[in-house]
């Protein structure tokens, strides 16, 4: 009975000597020391669990090195762009004004008893470009002579050669010319320097002469009161500068200019006058009657332009009796190649002593802020503008002495070419 104890004892040494046998890595160590790690075998790596999918992963798998990354923690996204070009410095403010073209007094013209002399300077448009003389023609007859010192071109022509046109009305005989330039492209090249252009000359002779020698005929009144009866008057129509003061020597305009156009008469041996305009017209020939023409001034003296196109015609406030101003905007014929135009407008005067000056046929009217006004102050005589002022029977015009009196206008579509070249460059 006194051994049971000691077998006890003996059987759980033996328990504990083998469970210290399978783990020889516990031996002499304490519950308070840190337990060590089973040592890792060189070149062998244990598998790993993914931390997303749960699956274990070989970390020499190659499949695994994006499995590292993973563990390594959360990557930022890559994001690439195109490089921005570098601005382009801000341009500074530059003060510049496009020079503004001049018309050129390059054509002048003497006209003879059977003959017509036109001087032309090469420098055709004031640029300091000049011609080539082949180009210029004289209603198609060539260059006579030259100023070579002068840089002048002559034509020198009979009235009735060089394609003229003859016009006859109640008191002149009209002899019209063209001056054209029509320039060569230079030598194998398809450009041109300079602008093509048309200018209009004109010589205007009196139909009626005295060519006796004062010889006095038979007559039942004396030869002072035959004089006096004449009565003659002289109508102009004048193209005259900005200032109003002298007669523009220049018949070449641009679109958008104004042309100022004074009506005038002269009265000899007469009473004083009083003039109107009592119509014009616009055409493209000398011809009054051409087409395409524009009827400007209508209705006994109503300036209908500006109604009708929005521009900003009109007649000034008369000052003088026998003178008669007013401003015509610049325009041209569409599709038209020339820019020659021809303005024909029918004069005539009333003396100033009639006991009404002005009435609804004797007017000078203008559209201006949406009425008619008139250059001499009562307004109430344009009231017919809109209407018809009067009756013409075969083209009779109202009462009054008159005439036709034409001017030619050189009407530019723009500036030359060389100017144009030097503003886009």
């Amino acid at each position: 009975m006194e051994l049971k104890p000691v077998g006890l004892g003996l059987l759980l040494l033996v328990l504990l000597g083998s469970c210290g046998a399978q783990f020889p890595k516990w031996r002499g160590t304490s519950p308070g020391q840190p337990q060590e790690r089973p040592v890792q075998q060189a070149g062998v790596q244990w598998p790993v669990r993914d931390p997303v999918s749960g699956v274990l992963v070989n970390p020499e798998d190659p499949l695994s090195v994006q499995l590292k990354q993973v563990m390594q923690g959360p990557v930022k996204k890559l994001t690439w762009r195109f490089p921005q070009a570098p601005e382009k410095p801000k341009q500074p403010v530059v003060h510049f004004e496009p020079r503004q073209p001049v018309s050129a007094v390059s054509v002048a013209a003497d006209c003879g008893e059977n003959s017509v002399y036109v001087e032309v300077k090469k420098d055709l448009f004031g640029t300091g470009e000049l011609i080539n003389p082949s180009g210029l023609s004289l209603g198609g007859c060539a260059v006579t002579g030259e100023d070579s010192a002068a840089q002048v071109l002559i034509f020198e022509a009979e009235l009735q050669l060089c394609n003229s046109v003859l016009t006859t009305t109640a008191d002149e005989l009209v002899y019209s010319f063209i001056l054209q330039y029509a320039p060569e492209p230079l030598a194998r090249l398809p450009i041109v320097r300079t602008d093509g252009a048309m200018v209009g000359i004109e010589c205007r002779y009196p139909r009626l002469h005295n060519v006796s020698s004062n010889a006095l005929l038979p007559a039942w009144i004396p030869y002072a009161s035959t004089v006096t009866a004449e009565q003659r008057l002289v109508f102009s129509l004048r193209l005259m500068t900005d200032d109003w003061q002298y007669e523009r020597p220049s018949n070449q305009y641009f679109l958008g200019d104004f042309i100022n156009i004074e009506a005038s008469v002269m009265h000899y041996n007469h009473v004083p006058l009083r003039i109107f305009v009592d119509s014009c017209v616009a055409t493209a020939a000398p011809d009054a009657n051409a087409v395409p023409r524009y009827m400007f001034i209508e209705n006994y003296g109503c300036l209908i332009d500006a109604k009708l196109t929005g521009s900003r015609s009109h007649f000034l406030p008369r000052v003088q009796a026998d003178k008669l101003q007013f401003q015509l905007e610049a325009f041209e014929f569409q599709q038209q190649r020339s820019e020659l135009i021809y303005l024909t407008c029918f004069l005539k005067a009333t003396p100033t002593s009639a006991p009404a000056p002005t009435d609804a046929m004797h007017k000078a009217c203008s559209f201006t802020a949406n009425r008619w006004t008139a250059a001499d102050d009562n307004d109430w005589v344009c009231g017919c503008c809109d209407m018809s002022c009067g009756l013409r029977d075969g083209g009779s015009k109202s009462p009054g002495a008159g005439m036709s009196v034409s001017l030619g206008l050189l009407i530019w579509t723009g500036i030359n070419w060389t100017f144009l070249k030097e503003v886009l460059l």
